[in-house]
């Protein structure tokens, strides 16, 4: 396909060929970097200020492997078929409309918090250029930068990586080394909550929520995996790594800071030299936020108007609002309105893996046009169980006030779709049978 050349279109309507795979330590590093950032550090401080070092790590584990399990999963499928989550959503039970929808609400969610965070990474060139850069100026410097970072592709964003998660784990490995120079580790591992006290399952729920999107939209950056080992490895090193290395380092420092903001561990740990770069690793995962979105965009032109808009293009528009609208500091306000769409993804995977895994209703489709680098033919316009199985999941992980919101809704999504299909393929079975007895 000749629009799949272009710069900066990075295959967003085709499949990656074999040809544009990376090496399983490129796309490892991408996964880390999206681990590794400030809003991980956060959520570690905050389970270390309200829990035990071992009450933390429970939640911390039992969050990750909800995590690990979806998306390798949903990964593998991406890397499979050289597809991102809203293209591969066509031939996963959502059909050329259905995807449409996805493609909105992921495009949405992403570029918002792409805005959000673009606002957390001004207000930190503002610190460390002690008020001399103004907010609206540094956040026109790094929604850009990003942006411009986004439009040539995932290899610029694989290299960007090579370099803010080594910074930004030498930092945190800073930190460490501070904190043992002053406390004994296993003083602090004993040590109670210096906060008001979480439960094991708000502590779960926090971990498994807290990166629930970018565990749907693995494919995003799995469709460049060489095989289904790569991916499983890319996955769990990053969960590793960035989920729980990172996180129960945050543990720690919350525990010898007794506070657990985030910023004021590391000025107290590291100075303002750690603050500056855990604040600047912002840019890794604002890279992936601008790049779904681009990714989703496409996908919703090319399904709405049959329209092949080359993804740079899009980045660029996206960009350029995502950034305007952070300098104005609207999006602040929309923070709630982004995590109710939150709870509108997981049930996309849900639906996602069941179709691919069990149902495989396009995977001889998938299969054949694998082969001769194409994609299947022209899905389904939209399935009504799939619109169904969506709502009733987004309705268990808003109402059902008991377990992990996000894995309520993945799982009822999950068996409401494999529930329907079944029985209508059991009515147009019968159906059929009568009409040849008659």
């Amino acid at each position: 396909m000749e629009d799949t050349k272009k710069l900066g279109d990075d295959y967003s309507l085709s499949r990656v060929p074999k040809s544009a795979r990376l090496p399983m330590w490129d796309i490892m590093l991408v996964r880390v970097g999206a681990l590794a950032t400030l809003s991980q550090f956060m959520l570690g401080a905050a389970l270390g200020y309200g829990m035990t070092f071992w009450q933390a790590f429970w939640a911390m584990f039992f969050g990750s492997v909800i995590l690990q399990v979806i998306s390798f999963l949903i990964g593998y499928a991406g890397a499979r078929e050289g597809l991102s989550t809203s293209l591969l959503s066509r031939w996963t039970g959502f059909g050329r409309y259905g995807s449409t929808i996805i493609g909105i609400v992921i495009a949405i969610c992403t570029i918002g918090w792409f805005g959000v965070q673009n606002s957390v990474f001004a207000n930190g060139l503002v610190q460390a250029t002690d008020g001399k850069l103004i907010l609206p100026v540094a956040a026109a410097i790094t929604g850009m930068g990003v942006t411009v970072l986004v439009i040539f592709g995932f290899k610029l964003l694989s290299m960007t990586a090579k370099i803010a998660v080594p910074a930004f784990l030498l930092v945190v490995g800073f930190g460490i080394y501070q904190v043992l120079s002053d406390y004994s580790v296993m003083s602090l591992i004993g040590t109670p909550p210096p906060g008001e006290a979480l439960s094991l399952g708000v502590g779960a729920t926090m971990v498994a929520g807290g990166f629930m999107i970018g565990a749907v939209i693995t494919p995003d950056f799995s469709r460049f995996a060489r095989n289904g080992k790569d991916v499983f490895w890319m996955t769990t090193i990053g969960t590793i790594v960035g989920e729980m290395g990172v996180g129960m380092v945050a543990v720690l420092m919350a525990h010898a800071a007794k506070t657990s903001d985030v910023v004021s561990i590391m000025l107290q740990t590291s100075g303002w030299l750690g603050a500056a770069v855990v604040v600047f690793s912002t840019v890794k995962i604002n890279n992936l936020n601008l790049y779904s979105s681009s990714l989703g965009f496409t996908n919703i032109i090319d399904s709405l108007f049959r329209v092949k808009v080359n993804r740079a293009i899009v980045t660029l528009v996206i960009g350029v609002i995502g950034t305007v609208l952070s300098i104005m500091g609207i999006l602040d306000r929309f923070v709630d309105f982004l995590v109710l769409l939150g709870i509108m993804i997981p049930p996309i995977a849900g639906i996602m893996v069941v179709d691919y895994f069990v149902l495989k209703t396009y995977r001889k489709a998938l299969d054949e046009s694998r082969e001769k680098g194409t994609l299947p033919a022209e899905p389904e316009k939209i399935n009504p169980i799939t619109l169904v199985a969506w709502a009733a999941g987004f309705g268990g992980g808003y109402f059902i006030p008991v377990g992990i919101p996000s894995i309520n809704s993945l799982l009822i999504s999950g068996i409401v779709y494999y529930v329907g299909v079944l029985t209508v393929k059991a009515f147009q079975g019968k159906k059929e049978l009568k009409g040849k007895v008659a």
